[in-house]
């Protein structure tokens, strides 16, 4: 089980300074489709330089000209690339293709998906990386969380890793852990605390606890 820090409304020289705080107990850094939007590609660029020894995803949401996009993320240094799973088929096959070419991995969202199992599975045949279960900023708001997504995915997904996001934080972690995630992905419930570095350590342990388990 991996931990992967979301990083989504900072600009490059904050990204930095928070990934330092915390860099030894993460090991993924995800850059966040608001902060693409705010200072391009060149954030993973930056990031993957200052942080070698850590993957970096680019959050791109890829939902069309699947294989252009992924070639252009991965040029950056990006190690994962995210692709939206109410996309097409065509659009996955080519992003999963390129990526392949490029030695990179992709992360399919499922945020939004309406027949979550079924479409899980045609996307685990499609020969993805990570299958992502996502309650995004709008539906936390309203009191939705990704467990019961996870649960659903994991009953069907054969050959990608699982992955979950939305919401998680310190206190809602050993409910997700249980759930055995190959990759726990935390936004605010790192960057929105006091002491980053102290509950990123903790996730961590907790994470590895489990992994032993």
């Amino acid at each position: 089980m991996e931990l992967q820090l979301a990083l989504d409304l900072v600009n490059i020289p904050e990204a930095k300074a928070v990934v330092k705080e915390v860099a030894e107990h993460i090991d993924i850094v995800e850059i966040g489709t608001p902060v693409v939007i705010n200072e391009g590609l060149k954030a993973v660029k930056e990031i993957k330089e200052a942080f070698p020894n850590l993957k970096v995803l680019a959050d791109l949401k890829i939902m069309d000209a699947g294989a252009y996009e992924v070639m252009k993320a991965s040029e950056a240094g990006a190690d994962i690339i995210t692709v939206l799973g109410a996309t097409d088929d065509a659009t996955i096959k080519g992003a999963v293709e390129e990526a392949k070419k490029q030695g990179t991995q992709i992360l399919v969202d499922m945020i939004n998906v309406k027949d979550l199992e079924q479409r899980a599975k045609e996307i685990d045949a499609l020969g993805v990386d990570y299958i992502c279960v996502h309650t995004g900023y709008d539906l936390q708001a309203a009191g939705e969380n990704s467990f019961q997504q996870l649960q659903t995915i994991k009953s069907v997904v054969k050959n990608a890793k699982t992955a979950i996001a939305g919401g998680i934080k310190l206190d809602t972690l050993p409910e997700v852990v249980q759930t055995q995630p190959d990759l726990v992905i935390v936004g605010g419930g790192i960057t929105g605390q006091e002491d980053k570095k102290a509950v990123a350590a903790k996730m961590e342990s907790l994470i590895k606890q489990e992994s032993l388990a």
